[in-house]
């Protein structure tokens, strides 16, 4: 056959020489997308550009400016910085070096303990420049297990990586650097440099180049507290000096908006060392914000029909080991504590006692669905380098519900949830969502396959009735049941995970639940999990850098502070604090013991709503001056009409 067709997305097809790459594939199409792409795919399989297509394939291109094309060209600039750190530090140990978002990392160990300094790095981002500038080609080859060993010999950790693959476990990151199967792919762009990796990459350094390196942080080898703790290298890699240089800005915003550095700039909470990582103390102001978050959820369940229940922050060995978590979930779950009555835990999930809350009496299907709901503390060990503030956090309060339902109200229940969540996370001032459904892993996951189909099928008839596009995450969803996850993208464009919807047939199995139906039959009830907030602190931390500490008026720890100009307008001041408390608002008074502008300051640096400045024609003629966040002053506004305005801005600002 001296000429074959392929297949392209819009349809159409390209007949080409037998032999054809996807790079002449490209050519075919235009000039421009051949010098734009950087990798493709053959019937939905990532490939190079130098990879040979045949008669009927499905190809598609990838650029640099695409989700996929960013991923290569991260991971195509990890390989670079792995070269860069082999050559400048002689003996070096590189492990691995995966692409992660808006960015990559490479994992390394120095000879004689030695560490990475900030000079290191400008030497490190020099010499990968160099290499760009040479203009090496990836070119790949494959190897079996012997001899993969001998090109990495003195690497123990890619010999590792090797040696797992021998076995048969790799999986992970191991898949991404060999991908995984009895033959390894390995990636040479120069004489003194491979390295394992299934690949894609781009067809050469002088592809790459828009890039930076931004910091050092210590990381355990395959996360293990007791294994080495190498030195990682986190950059970062775009399409563009332009994309490049919008990110490194956002970076700078979001450093700005750190919900640590505000929590202690506003006096919200802290993380005092004397209770141990990952666990936060909530200062008055904090705990206000806290408490409005917490009110309105009650509100809105109690709205919606749910029922609250409460129960312990321990429990029994055995009823974790009846809802599957010892078996599952024992890594994320504090060590057990050894009683005279028997082994018990910190629970990690609220959902097993809300079970046995269910099973306490017999049930029947006119109280279905059954909506129970409780703000639950609950303990989950992560790893101390996971820790980030109240975003990573080992002691945490979810807004957790759990709603038990019949087949055939599952797929009404899960739209009606949708619309919950996301007029919840509206009212919270989010309008940009994603949303995603994860699938089952079949190597961390339980249950038959029948069970696992229908809760899938259910959550994707809920999202096409509620007219909604989302993404597939294959193998992502929990070990009992689907899930969708709604991300919410912030004020400067960054996308947080929050609430989520899952189906579970599982746990009423273990926990044999049960209700009578129509027929005064025994039938198993359908359990949906649903967190609206996440965790209270998560979405705390959320907000907090979403209005970078200025929040909105109803939500804001003070509305209003008053400031009298001099100690003669001191009772004056109090007069319009004591209305402004009698119509239930934040209200406080900063005495005139300080100049005037200096107190300004303070209540703009503490990001209050209203600032009201009393003086000699205030007291007299019964107004006040008013200063608003972000708003051009006011003078002589009438006590009456500010807090008509007041009132309408929280109104706006709460509206469901």
């Amino acid at each position: 056959m001296s000429q074959i067709s392929v297949l392209l997305p819009d349809g159409s097809s390209r007949s080409l020489p037998a032999g054809s790459t996807l790079l002449a594939v490209a050519a075919s199409i235009g000039p421009r997308l051949a010098k734009a792409a950087i990798t493709g795919t053959i019937n939905g399989a990532e490939a190079d550009l130098s990879s040979t297509v045949s008669d009927g394939d499905s190809v598609a291109l990838v650029t640099a400016d695409s989700e996929a094309g960013r991923h290569v060209l991260r991971h195509s600039t990890a390989h670079v910085l792995a070269q860069a750190v082999l050559q400048l530090f002689p003996g070096a140990h590189f492990s691995i070096g995966p692409a992660i978002e808006d960015g990559f990392y490479y994992d390394f160990a120095l000879p004689g303990g030695r560490t990475f300094s900030e000079e290191d790095l400008s030497a490190i981002e020099a010499r990968m420049r160099d290499i760009v500038a040479a203009d090496q080609p990836f070119i790949r080859s494959e190897v079996d297990v012997d001899q993969a060993l001998s090109l990495f010999a003195g690497q123990p950790y890619k010999c590792e990586i090797i040696e797992r693959v021998r076995g048969g476990a790799a999986d992970g990151a191991d898949a991404v650097e060999v991908g995984g199967g009895d033959t390894i792919s390995v990636y040479r762009n120069s004489d003194d440099f491979v390295d394992l990796c299934r690949g894609p990459h781009v067809p050469s350094t002088n592809k790459l180049g828009h890039f930076a390196l931004m910091k050092v942080a210590g990381a355990y080898w395959r996360g293990n507290e007791k294994g080495p703790m190498l030195q990682r290298i986190y950059g970062t890699a775009w399409e563009s000096a332009l994309a490049l240089k919008e990110h490194l800005t956002r970076l700078e915003e979001a450093a700005k908006r750190d919900h640590r550095r505000l929590a202690t700039e506003l006096d919200l909470l802290s993380f005092p060392t004397e209770l141990g990582g990952g666990l936060a103390v909530w200062h008055p102001k904090g705990a206000i914000v806290r408490k409005l978050m917490e009110d309105y959820s009650r509100l809105r369940h109690q709205q919606g029909d749910y029922q609250f229940v409460y129960t312990p922050h321990l429990a029994n060995a055995n009823l974790f080991d009846t809802s599957g978590h010892l078996g599952w979930y024992a890594d994320g779950m504090y060590p057990p504590m050894e009683m005279d009555n028997g082994v018990y835990y910190m629970k990690p999930m609220n959902c097993p006692m809300h079970c046995l809350i269910f099973r306490s009496r017999q049930r029947s299907y006119r109280e279905l669905p059954l909506r129970l709901f409780e703000l639950g503390t609950v303990y989950r060990y992560e790893r101390a380098g996971t820790l980030h503030g109240l975003l990573r956090i080992r002691g945490f309060t979810q807004d957790d519900s759990h709603i038990y339902c019949t087949e055939e109200q599952l797929s009404d229940e899960i739209t009606s949830l949708l619309d919950f969540v996301i007029s919840v996370l509206r009212r919270f001032g989010f309008e940009d969502f994603e949303f995603n459904l994860s699938t089952r892993d079949p190597q961390k996951s339980a249950g038959s396959d029948e069970i696992w189909d229908k809760a899938t099928v259910a959550l994707r008839e809920a999202m096409n009735r509620h007219g909604v596009e989302y993404k597939v995450k294959e193998g992502d969803a929990a070990f009992y049941g689907p899930k969708i996850d709604i991300d919410v993208r912030d004020a400067i464009g960054r996308k947080w995970q929050l609430s989520t919807i899952q189906c579970d047939f599982n746990l009423p199995e273990r926990f044999e639940l049960e209700y009578v139906g129509s027929d005064s039959q025994r039938h198993r009830p359908i359990m949906l999990h649903r967190a609206l907030f996440g965790s209270v602190e998560r979405f705390f931390g959320v907000l907090l850098e979403h209005y970078a500490g200025a929040f909105p008026t109803w939500l804001a720890p003070v509305q209003v502070r008053v400031l009298p100009v001099a100690a003669s307008h001191e009772q004056y001041a109090d007069e319009v604090v004591e209305r402004l408390v009698a119509g239930g608002y934040r209200v406080d008074k900063s005495a005139a013991d300080d100049q005037l502008g200096k107190r300004i300051r303070t209540a703009k640096v503490e990001k209050i709503p209203y600032v009201l400045v009393v003086g000699d024609d205030d007291v007299a003629a019964g107004t006040v001056g008013v200063n608003p966040r972000g708003g051009e002053v006011e003078r002589g506004v009438s006590v009456d009409d500010f807090i008509q305005r007041l009132a309408s801005d929280v109104a706006a600002a709460s509206q469901d």
